[in-house]
């Protein structure tokens, strides 16, 4: 789930969702857990929960046999990431793995995306994503199949690459959806697209398969469904309509001061120590200047400047990250930005006005109200009390790309993806910040079931609230 900067708040936020003892949300024989969760936890009562439904039960009836090639796929994909628009060896497996399951494939979308298509006769056109990225982290989970794998990046530099974000289990997830509604036509009517989506770590990747063509390549979309996989209690998924995530914008600013000697800094005007004065002066914007509770974040995440400790530089480099729940505080906070900087330069007697450049910038993510309602009442119906709200969270994403273009609803939902024992050990000890590693953690890593399980669960159910109609006379779903 990306920006430039490694976003590690995104897991921390997700503690006012999924932080309960969930002692009761332990896997049942099988590697499923069980509907309860634990005492305390918010349960989702924003809509009636309709009877389980028998298409629902029929496609999922084949998970058993999907869960074992599912698993070892994981594991591969976990084992041999690969960076934002270098895809090719995942987008390779995925279209293999989609052929062999009887479904049309379109790739190259976009660079390394892949599109699936199931045509199942007259009906709704559902869209189901994932993203196929990993990260510039050198991983140290330990795992049996970890990650050792380098690369260089688009700058040029080796860099070590690993899932840090979960995008593997996303992958995995939608494959065994897609297969197991390949193989059970007879229980639904319409038109099913799997998107693979290549680049979302770096804000770009789903314009670039719009980019591609992808509009051309599929019908329009009545809904368009995605997930994340969080560091909270494997078993649960949480629904959220409206704003969900943020709106992100990264900002490189470049200030211009006169170097000098540092034994005559008269002769100077000081880059770092402008920088520093802007740096605290960037804390009131969110402080002072947004109404409390509005959820807005400025964090600057680098500063550089100097080579040396007599010699006082000619300019300075600040990177900071702005994340924001609505245009007009989006505009609101960038101004503010511009105001303190220029009035620090000014205040300095910089030479020339600072330098700005917006990078990695992702949009909001605003769940559609009507269709989140209803992924939310079919997620009440068959997860029971796994189905939980999922508070705002301060990440952000670039799946809304997609919809928003296509002129579709959507619906975005997270997974827990932590063994609910380490969880609910860590949440006892009051350790759950330094216990519980978040998305873009070297140490990040899903267990495999029940997460596994759970986000192919939740992809067939949700995208059968708009498919699951029963085809009377159907011939036999293919296998």
């Amino acid at each position: 789930m990306g920006t430039g900067a490694q976003d590690v708040a995104f897991g921390a936020a997700v503690r006012s969702w999924a932080g309960h003892d969930s002692g009761r949300d332990r896997p049942e024989p099988g590697g499923r857990p069980s509907r309860a969760v634990a005492p305390g936890l918010c349960h989702n009562r924003a809509v009636a929960a309709p009877p389980p439904t028998s298409s629902a039960a029929a496609v999922l009836s084949g998970l058993p046999a999907v869960r074992g090639w599912a698993v070892d796929l994981y594991r591969d994909l976990h084992a041999h990431p690969e960076l934002s628009h270098q895809e090719q060896a995942t987008g390779a497996r995925v279209a293999e793995r989609l052929r062999a399951s009887g479904i049309d494939v379109h790739t190259g979308v976009g660079g390394t995306g892949v599109v699936g298509l199931i045509r199942n006769g007259d009906g709704p056109t559902v869209l189901l994503r994932a993203d196929m990225d990993a990260l510039p982290v050198a991983e140290a989970t330990g795992l049996g199949y970890a990650s050792h794998a380098t690369t260089s990046d688009g700058a040029g530099n080796e860099v070590p690459v690993m899932h840090a974000c979960g995008h593997d289990m996303h992958v995995a997830c939608l494959l065994g959806a897609a297969h197991l509604l390949a193989a059970s036509t007879r229980s639904w009517a319409g038109t099913v697209v799997a998107v693979f989506q290549p680049a979302e770590e770096t804000g770009d990747g789903a314009r670039a398969m719009l980019e591609g063509g992808l509009a051309s390549l599929v019908p329009r979309p009545d809904v368009a469904l995605a997930q994340h996989v969080l560091a909270a209690p494997a078993g649960l998924v949480g629904t959220h309509a409206g704003p969900t995530l943020s709106a992100a914008d990264s900002l490189r600013i470049t200030l211009h001061g006169r170097g000098a000697h540092g034994s005559m800094p008269q002769a100077s005007v000081d880059p770092v120590v402008l920088a520093a004065m802007i740096v605290v002066r960037l804390q009131t914007v969110v402080a002072r200047e947004t109404p409390p509770g509005e959820p807005v974040v400025v964090t600057v995440g680098s500063l550089r400047a100097g080579t040396k400790s007599n010699v006082i530089p000619d300019h300075a480099v600040i990177e900071l990250n702005v994340r924001t729940y609505g245009e007009h505080t989006r505009a609101a906070v960038l101004g503010a930005i511009h105001r303190m900087v220029d009035a620090e330069c000014q205040a300095s007697g910089c030479p020339q006005p600072a330098d700005y450049e917006l990078f990695d910038r992702f949009p909001l993510t605003d769940n559609d109200v009507v269709a989140t309602t209803r992924v939310a009442a079919a997620f009440a119906a068959h997860f029971g009390e796994r189905a939980v709200p999922l508070p705002v969270q301060t990440a952000s994403e670039d799946f809304s790309d997609i919809p928003t273009a296509l002129g579709s609803p959507y619906c975005y939902w997270g997974i827990g993806g932590t063994d609910p024992d380490r969880y609910r050990r860590a949440e006892r000890e009051g350790r759950v910040a330094q216990d519980i590693p978040v998305n873009h953690s070297a140490h990040f890593a899903p267990v495999i079931q029940p997460t596994l399980d759970t986000g192919i669960e939740a992809l067939v159910v949700a995208a059968l609230a708009w498919l699951g109609t029963i085809r009377e006379g159907a011939p036999p779903g293919r296998t």
